[in-house]
């Protein structure tokens, strides 16, 4: 009898599993599909970070005419959603070809691009002026 019964509980644990994992690899093709653009080109950031980063580019790409990168605006409106939820202090840096290095805090550094469009945002520590 008890064998039985751990043999059902093998067999419902199993199935249960296998909705897990088809669940999970449904939500990872519709994060694929709505990224399916986006390259992450290097990153310390933690991956949900990532996808608020990707999502607010997306938006804001979307909105603008098509053809017509406003480079400015983009850097702004990153910067300011992750300033605005993340505190202070983000830098953004768009364009389709430019070069960096920088320093930034741990975590918080991501540089992806979207088609041809690249951007770098990173947080940098902020220290009190003592006058």
């Amino acid at each position: 009898m008890m064998e039985k019964a751990e043999q059902e509980l093998e067999r419902r644990s199993k199935f249960l599993n296998s909705l897990i994992l088809r669940k999970k690899a449904v939500d990872q093709n519709q994060h694929d599909q709505r990224f399916k653009n986006v390259r992450v080109r290097a990153s310390d950031m933690p991956p949900p970070l990532q996808s608020r980063a990707f999502r607010c580019a997306k938006e804001n790409l979307d909105a603008m005419p098509s053809g017509k990168l406003d480079s400015k605006r983009l850097a702004l409106a990153l910067k300011k959603e992750f300033d605005s939820t993340f505190g202070p202090a983000w830098h953004c840096i768009v364009g389709t070809s430019f070069g960096s290095y920088v320093t930034h805090s741990h975590g918080g550094f991501l540089y992806f691009s979207i088609d041809k469009v690249y951007i770098l945002l990173f947080k940098t520590a902020v220290e009190p002026l003592n006058h």
